[in-house]
């Protein structure tokens, strides 16, 4: 699943997000707006992680996402 795929499915996907992780709140994941960049900015500022660990752990979370059956058709 590319990133514009996700963007497409924000809705549907924010239960999934905050799930993974807990510490994002639904004021967060309205201002990310299904933007990546602004996802990295959230978990960094959450989580106190490095850019490139947020980065890591999002790339990570769309990888599993493509390797799931689709179950939209």
């Amino acid at each position: 699943m590319n990133w514009e795929r996700v963007e497409g499915q924000w809705h549907q996907l924010k239960g999934e997000l905050k799930s993974k992780w807990a510490k994002l709140t639904d004021d967060d994941l309205k201002h990310v707006g299904g933007k990546k960049e602004q996802l990295i900015g959230k978990l960094q500022e959450r989580y106190g992680v490095m850019k490139e660990e947020a980065e890591r752990q999002v790339n990570e979370w769309v990888a599993k996402l493509e390797a799931r059956p689709n179950r939209s058709h």
